[in-house]
């Protein structure tokens, strides 16, 4: 096993296992911290700026095997090929590449008796980035939307909306009022995607999760511990799609 250095970041090698290893000094931790990235598939490794490298190899290499296992956990990558199934907004539709159809556009759905259908034209190498860019595009305009309505119920206007492929968060907040959120937001059931619509916007309120915050946040959206209990259960699974398998 050894650490290979990269810039803010090292690479962990040994048998059997093959991960990132996000490295993070900080300078307020007491203590070194393992927890595992779902979204990229391996892990970070928080070390207090009074431990050295070392120190922190060792701390890796005797958590070599729950992490080996907490990765082994994850589930197995979904890319966007043709064929496969993703969901979006809730409910799993079937992915069709049309290298010769634009009749509806790059990318359009269609309702049928069985599985609705995603259908991404043009030629199939460039399939997953244009339904990537379509999925975004499909975030945007729903976060939008919500946050407009809990926006006017709480009397608070956002700066800016953003939508990114967040890694660490479903969604965030800035000081300046700049909201950010996941694309992959766009896959789960519409209630979770407003119930984090007003959790960001309940902190243009308060920026915090105190008592006043999460009162906020249920004054302007109806089942908000379903929500939660659905990401509880299923948000690590939306980071699977679109990614490659190793």
């Amino acid at each position: 096993m050894f650490l290979r250095r990269k810039p803010e970041t090292f690479h962990m090698k040994t048998a059997g296992l093959d991960a990132p290893i996000l490295v993070r000094r900080n300078p307020r931790a007491r203590r070194i911290s393992l927890t595992v990235n779902e979204a990229k598939r391996g892990a970070v490794l928080t070390v207090p700026g009074h431990a050295s490298l070392e120190e922190a190899g060792s701390f890796l290499a005797k958590h070599y095997e729950w992490l080996q296992k907490r990765l082994a956990a994850l589930p197995q990558p979904v890319p966007f090929t043709d064929g496969v199934i993703m969901p979006l907004r809730g409910r799993d539709y079937l992915l069709c590449f049309t290298p010769n159809s634009k009749k509806c556009g790059v990318v359009w759905t269609q309702e049928t008796p069985d599985t609705p259908l995603i259908f991404v034209a043009g030629a199939a190498e460039h399939g997953p980035r244009r339904l990537k860019d379509w999925l975004k595009r499909q975030a945007r305009e729903d976060l939008s939307r919500r946050c407009a309505v809990h926006a006017a119920a709480l009397n608070v206007r956002p700066k800016r909306i953003t939508v990114r492929d967040q890694s660490s968060r479903w969604g965030s907040c800035s000081a300046s009022g700049v909201l950010n959120f996941s694309w992959r937001l766009i896959l789960a059931p519409p209630n979770v995607l407003d119930y984090l619509a007003a959790h960001e916007v309940a902190h243009l309120r308060e920026m915090n999760h105190g008592k006043a915050f999460w009162a906020h946040v249920r004054e302007t959206c109806a089942g908000v511990d379903e929500a939660k209990s659905w990401l509880r259960k299923n948000g690590t699974g939306l980071h699977c799609y679109g990614a490659e398998a190793d």
